[in-house]
């Protein structure tokens, strides 16, 4: 696992069976994504801070979310914060399966923050057919 996280680039390894790694924020929805990793009861256990509590962050939407998830799920703090969360047997850990693990966490970190940036940005008015008679 060394190797793999070291391999990845923004890796660094904080402590037997952990380590931790930085997505840049072009990569990440708008800022860094801190995406921790660890060996623990035979899992492969991976976490990812998403978003901070918001109350326009309808938890609703997240317990919909999980339902349709692989691997990974959402997570609530009890703060509000969102976080992202997922693991694997560690025997099933081979390359693969890893990066597997790790895109899915960085997808749904990515899935949370678009929410949360569609919902802070003003709706878009309707444009040609949509738009209401007699209306701009």
């Amino acid at each position: 696992m060394n190797q793999y996280v070291e391999e990845l680039g923004g890796g660094r390894r904080l402590a037997h069976a952990e380590w931790g790694l930085t997505l840049p924020a072009e990569s990440a929805g708008g800022w860094p994504c801190d995406i921790g990793i660890r060996i623990d009861d035979g899992l492969l256990k991976v976490q990812a801070y998403a978003h901070k509590q918001r109350e326009d962050l309808d938890p609703q939407v997240f317990l919909q979310w999980n339902r349709q998830t692989r691997i990974v799920r959402l997570a609530l703090t009890r703060s509000g914060d969102v976080w992202v969360m997922g693991d694997i047997p560690v025997q099933a850990a081979d390359a693969t399966q890893v990066d597997r693990l790790l895109g899915l966490t960085v997808e749904g970190v990515l899935a949370v923050r678009g929410y949360a940036k569609a919902l802070a940005e003003p709706a878009a008015e309707p444009s040609g057919w949509l738009r209401e008679p007699g209306g701009p």
